[in-house]
């Protein structure tokens, strides 16, 4: 993970801040930026399949918490602006359960090895799927190459496993109807690349409280369980155990007071939730080292913010919309926002490229010249969402200066949306996204 690049993100606040000059920052932040500390905590998080709630999450969130206490934070009492340094640890009961994978496990009955398992892929699991019996289940599993209603009411499912070649949630009511006690399925977006990475497993979610679980296959593994079935009749054994209970969802609130301005601000923002190394626990280890770093400074007196730094971590889009609207005399001093999602990737493993996602401009509907959507795709832009802004070329010509200084290509890309930036930008507040894709 080459974190270097973030050293133009955090010189992005500092010279919002400072009358330092670019150059200056730069030669602050290069010796102090620990890439060592990034790679740690982006580690520690990505133990965890990780959902507001759960175990993970709140581990991740006090992960974060030590940080900010050995760095000079000190837990807020009266409000965020009563000393230089303060965080804060908001907590709040969830109006529905959260979730929480354990294991689970696919085997084709006669052979050795099992067909998939949690331990090689936890994103099996689709997020709000239930348990099997402890010992697991056994059942026929019946292969269906076309998914027509009229194709599926031929079939006998009671008491099968149904299995297709798409996503199981769209199976699922007429599984649950028909009396089948589970659903395989397949749904690996192109970009993916999944004959490349035959292991690999996109994460997805599927109906809370259902009586019917699904599973998610690898590539792999669909071609060896689609193979096997086409041979004949081919039984499977499951076990699936999850977690689903009660909880509060925490967001941590981290702020280098400013000194002139003090409720002016210059939001960095990470999700905590999402169960991968590089979505997002990457955005998380990358900004708890950007706040440790920023505390050094502050207290070594090399930088005096003018205006205050905050650095959130929460639930994706939930997180940043509450902070801004919850608060409207504090959103008024809310000037630029910036999320850290999916950053530092090795770009010669993954093929995507640094991209900073520009504000929408003109660009975000009428693509020309270089612009060039991700595979991502684009987002539902209208005329009357259009909100170009300086802040683009900002911060892109400051990541260009730190990209020529540690050899890293910095691209853009037209706004499409769909992380913690949407929300200032849905209230007319400049706000970025730092990612990567293809």
């Amino acid at each position: 993970m080459k974190t270097k690049i973030f050293l133009g993100l955090l010189l992005a606040g500092f010279s919002s801040y400072a009358q330092n000059s670019p150059e200056a920052n730069f030669k602050l932040t290069r010796p102090a930026f620990k890439e060592q500390n990034a790679f740690q905590t982006t580690a520690f998080v990505e133990n965890y399949f990780r959902l507001p709630g759960n175990t993970g999450f709140d581990a991740s969130i006090h992960h974060v918490e030590n940080i900010l206490k050995k760095a000079g934070f000190v837990e807020q009492k009266l409000n965020e602006l009563e000393a230089p340094l303060t965080y804060r640890i908001e907590k709040r009961p969830m109006k529905n359960n959260t979730w929480e994978p354990i294991d689970a496990d696919i085997d084709i009955v006669g052979e050795t090895q099992p067909l998939i398992s949690f331990k090689t892929n936890r994103n099996m699991i689709p997020i709000n799927c239930g348990s099997t019996p402890t010992d697991g289940v056994t059942a026929e599993v019946v292969f269906l190459p076309q998914t027509t209603p009229a194709e599926l009411e031929k079939l006998d499912l009671k008491g099968k496993i149904l299995f297709s070649e798409n996503h199981p949630s769209r199976l699922l009511a007429i599984a649950s109807k028909a009396g089948a006690i589970g659903v395989l399925g397949y749904a690996m977006p192109k970009y993916t690349q999944p004959e490349v990475h035959q292991t690999s497993i996109q994460f997805g979610s599927m109906k809370a409280n259902s009586e019917v679980w699904t599973l998610l296959l690898s590539y792999g593994a669909k071609e060896k369980l689609k193979s096997a079935c086409l041979k004949g009749a081919t039984k499977l054994k499951i076990n699936i155990q999850t977690k689903i209970y009660p909880s509060e969802e925490l967001t941590i609130v981290a702020n280098v007071k400013g000194n002139v301005k003090a409720d002016e601000r210059f939001v960095f923002s990470a999700h905590v939730q999402e169960p991968g190394a590089n979505d997002n626990a990457s955005g998380v280890g990358t900004l708890a080292e950007m706040a440790r770093l920023t505390a050094e400074l502050y207290r070594s007196k090399k930088i005096t913010p003018q205006r205050t730094l905050t650095f959130l971590l929460g639930d994706e889009i939930v997180s940043t919309r509450r902070y801004i609207t919850e608060d409207t005399a504090r959103a008024k001093g809310i000037m630029w926002g910036m999320s850290l999602d999916m950053v530092g990737e090795d770009t010669k493993k993954t093929g995507g490229s640094f991209l900073i996602e520009k504000m929408p401009d003109p660009s975000a509907i009428w693509t020309r010249g270089t612009d060039k959507h991700t595979e991502w795709g684009a987002g539902d832009v209208k005329e009357k969402d259009l909100f170009p802004h300086y802040f683009n070329d900002f911060i892109f010509d400051i990541c260009k200066a730190q990209g020529k200084f540690a050899n890293w290509t910095v691209n853009y890309n037209p706004f499409e949306g769909g992380s913690d930036h949407t929300p200032f930008l849905q209230n007319k507040i400049p706000g970025l996204l730092m990612w990567h894709f293809t």
